[in-house]
């Protein structure tokens, strides 16, 4: 029986959630597609879908942001009758547009910072949209709270920002009706952008937490829509405690910018930080002087500007943030403006000095801040006291670093680079099949290109039958023997089959496997004629008649000796996990362990291989339930070129090439394919079939959806092979 909980989340992942303190309706629950097309032909409810597959007849791009806010400014007329609205100059969102094309449209969507009159929505709405091409979502007072200073606030902002709750007493059970205003609220944002958008042409670019679900909402509609802190007050106490010099002289001026979010925890939070000022004050100020200068109001962009540009040093101590640009509004202050007028000062060598959190998003572009941790009070007065103790000099160089990296990487920067990577990745969007896979909030949409079919055995019969000279390569785990079979040993009917197929004098055939050689020469010792290519081509043969060639460049194996250990710790770390030991590689498999956890594991080790053997002749590479460690230069690619090159010097280029593989190790043979015929080595008339296993984004043009089908698939071309025995025509000598 499936839990309330779960099918409430269905409701919610599908628009259907409730009006709160109404009763729930009962919904059926959404499927899943399993044919391709667009989502909307097959959902009931057609007629509230706005979804199309008739092209539009506007060319022009357009994009839609879509934020929490609007980028204007509103406030009532002075005789209450209406609203008078301007652009919020210091919002971001306006400043996006700077980086995109002249010639594009941009629209936003979001709510306002006033609530506004049911009465008047629809005028205002209109007003926005023909003066501004701002399109509101008017979120009802009890949604808002909920979702605002609820959901976004209590639960998504800390989370994200990796905080602990403010205070001791703060925190408490999951609120479910949190979540629903949450869901709900995205749901009126995706109404306003249904409103508006040419699903056809327009890109939508969605911003921040507050909205991480209107992109669900907007793909179940349209699946080919293009979208892509008190620690700094007691640093400065320690800092005039350990260094006297500075009492006297040393001020720290602290904006607070206004709390967005409310409750007890934030009010404890204020009351701690007064109480810390008015000591700090009271223990080392003097008549005239105080340490201290704690501004708890909205402080407007001309101040600020002013606060910047006189101030020695900025200190920016969040324990987590995200987008902060404090310091880059700072350096730019500092800056400031050469003319004719300005004095001789102001005209001279600039400076600036920056202690930034090395918590903040920001941090990792500003090279020559003095990075802290904020936690770390002590080393934070360091910080304050090396930064103002600083050379001119020393100031000079690293304000000049910093403003020519502020000056090149501004907000139009930023905007056009996300768009020109949103504009690349959407480049042949209409161009590829769509499925929708999943439920619930794990909906995804898969696009594949529109050539991507499943192979047709009656085709590929008839073209085995009339070519001549025949390349067949095999993958063996997942390709003709299933990835979830314990017994690994290949059944008689598939030695049968392929003993069949490589008995053909027109064919040259191999298994091109990750395997080792002892087990693929056991298993296949029936099929004399078989080519073997082991360790993914590190070693390789052509027949059972053939000595075993090694292929890779390097024969030196120290390498070993660095990554074993390491492939040891996270073994013991991973249950479930195993290495496989190679003669000329290390795996470490973890398909037996818990997937999340076991993912997670694979990509640490990656990144730890990758280091500590940088300067080893090996590749690192990551493949289904494997992390690999093997020589470089070695790819099932390179047999594939190799079995190529071999037969067009020999006379028999091949006129026939079929080549079948499951995972990405598979993809460096579809894609030598392309090379080869550019190259001469395989003709352009050469019929190809690239074959993936499963239906997935891959270089092959064709899948099939299991070994099965593999298997069923090479049996129809070994009852069309000639097994008479005839001399063998493989080319004289090895690889």
């Amino acid at each position: 029986m499936m839990s309330r909980s779960y099918t409430n989340l269905l409701d919610l992942a599908s628009g259907n959630f409730p009006v709160m303190g109404q009763p729930r309706e009962k919904k059926r629950l959404p499927r899943v597609m399993t044919v391709p097309g667009v989502i909307s032909e097959l959902d009931d409810d057609q007629a509230n879908s706005v979804a199309s597959d008739v092209q539009s007849s506007v060319f022009q791009d357009r994009i839609i942001i879509v934020a929490n806010q609007l980028p204007v400014k509103a406030k009532r007329r002075p005789d209450n009758k209406g609203w008078s609205f301007s652009w919020d100059n210091d919002s971001l969102l306006l400043q996006l547009k700077d980086g995109l094309p002249e010639e594009m449209e941009v629209l936003y969507v979001g709510s306002l910072r006033v609530d506004v009159d049911p009465n008047e929505q629809d005028d205002v709405s209109q007003l926005l949209l023909d003066r501004f091409k701002c399109v509101p979502a008017f979120l009802p007072p009890d949604i808002l709270t909920k979702f605002y200073h609820g959901f976004c606030k209590q639960h998504l902002w800390p989370l994200f920002h990796y905080m602990l709750p403010f205070s001791a007493n703060h925190g408490g059970r999951f609120d479910r009706s949190l979540w629903e205003a949450y869901v709900a609220a995205n749901k009126i944002f995706s109404q306003r952008v249904i409103e508006v958008i040419n699903p056809e042409d327009d890109y939508v670019w969605i911003h921040d937490y507050h909205l991480m679900v209107l992109p669900t909402f907007l793909r179940r509609r349209f699946n080919r829509l293009r979208m892509g802190v008190n620690l700094k007050l007691l640093a400065m106490e320690q800092m005039l405690k350990q260094h006297p010099k500075w009492q006297g002289r040393a001020v720290l001026v602290q904006i607070a910018n206004p709390a967005r979010g409310r409750g007890k925890d934030l009010e404890e939070i204020q009351s701690e930080i007064q109480e810390s000022c008015k000591r700090i004050n009271e223990t080392f100020g003097q008549p005239g002087y105080e340490p201290i200068v704690f501004i708890d109001r909205p402080v407007s962009l001309s101040e600020r500007v002013a606060y910047y540009t006189v101030a020695e040093c900025v200190v920016v101590t969040a324990v987590r943030d995200g987008m902060n640009l404090t310091p880059y509004e700072y350096i730019v202050c500092r800056q400031g403006v050469s003319d004719s007028e300005s004095s001789s000062e102001s005209s001279g060598p600039k400076k600036s000095m920056l202690v930034v959190s090395e918590f903040i998003g920001c941090s990792p572009s500003l090279s020559g801040a003095i990075r802290v941790n904020p936690w770390n009070i002590e080393a934070t007065a360091e910080a304050m006291n090396e930064a103002i103790s600083m050379v001119d000099a020393e100031k000079q160089l690293r304000h000049e670093k910093h403003y020519r990296y502020v000056s090149s990487h501004d907000v139009a920067f930023w905007s056009r680079s996300f768009f020109q990577d949103m504009e690349r990745t959407c480049k042949d969007h209409f161009r590829r099949r769509c499925w929708g896979i999943g439920l619930s909030f794990g909906f995804r949409v898969v696009a594949l290109d529109p050539n991507f079919r499943k192979l047709s055995i009656e085709h590929i019969v008839s073209v085995y039958l009339r070519s001549k000279n025949r390349a067949i390569l095999l993958d063996y785990d997942g390709t003709v023997m299933p990835q979830t079979s314990h017994n690994k040993t290949p059944s008689a009917e598939i030695i049968s089959i392929i003993n069949t197929l490589s008995g053909d004098a027109k064919n040259t055939v191999f298994v091109v496997s990750g395997r080792g050689r002892d087990s693929l020469t056991k298993w296949f010792s029936p099929c004399r004629k078989l080519g073997i290519a082991a360790e993914h081509g590190y070693f390789m043969r052509w027949s059972a008649n053939d000595d075993w060639e090694v292929c890779g460049q390097n024969g030196e194996f120290g390498w070993k000796e660095i990554a074993e250990p390491v492939m040891k710790l996270y073994t013991e770390t991973t249950d479930g996990s195993t290495i496989e030991t190679k003669e000329s590689a290390l795996v470490w498999h973890y398909c037996d362990a818990d997937p999340g956890f076991g993912s997670s594991q694979a990509k640490e080790m990656l990144d730890h291989l990758e280091s500590v053997l940088a300067n080893e002749p090996v590749t690192v590479k990551s493949g289904q339930f494997i992390v690999e460690v093997k020589p470089q230069g070695v790819s099932k690619g390179v047999v594939a070129g190799k079995v190529f090159t071999t037969m067009a010097e020999r006379g028999k280029q091949a006129d026939f090439v079929l080549c079948i593989g499951d995972d990405r190790s598979d993809e460096d043979m579809f894609e030598i394919i392309s090379s080869a015929i550019s190259s001469g080595v395989l003709s352009s008339n050469t019929s190809i079939f690239a074959c993936t296993v499963g239906q997935k984004p891959s270089k092959a043009k064709y899948y099939l959806d299991d070994p099965a089908e593999v298997v069923n698939m090479l049996q129809s071309l070994a009852e069309a092979s000639d097994p008479e025995p005839s001399s063998d025509t493989r080319p004289e000598g090895s690889l």
